[in-house]
């Protein structure tokens, strides 16, 4: 029989590629190389999500407002409560009322300089 020695490395290649067809390593690396890089979730999903052109004057008034129906909506509970519950409702109540005085006190002063 007479086989040249291009006859015996194209069978050899052959024997070669088709071992690595099913070979799971050969069929990582060819995923790596030539697939497209899938990307995973940017982001952790939010419920909702803050503008990022906001300026903080904005986010101040925002968060006035949302402390004020807070405040009212716990006032408006303390209102139907009775003894301990009652003055705990209260005490949130205070705490949102300082927390908005607060918030008001940095848009007054944010207001005065930028004037």
């Amino acid at each position: 029989m007479n086989t040249s020695s291009k006859d015996v490395q194209e069978f050899d290649t052959e024997a070669t590629l088709n071992a690595l067809k099913d070979s799971d390593a050969a069929r990582r690396a060819m995923d790596y190389y030539l697939k497209p890089a899938i990307s995973g979730p940017s982001k952790e999903e939010k419920f909702f999500e803050i503008r990022r052109s906001l300026s903080s004057e904005e986010a101040m008034i925002h968060a006035s407002d949302l402390l004020r129906c807070a405040a009212a909506t716990a006032y408006d509970a303390a209102n139907h409560l009775q003894g301990a519950n009652r003055d705990l409702a209260f005490s949130v109540v205070h705490m949102i009322d300082l927390a908005k005085a607060l918030v008001d006190k940095c848009l007054e002063c944010q207001r005065c300089g930028s004037s």
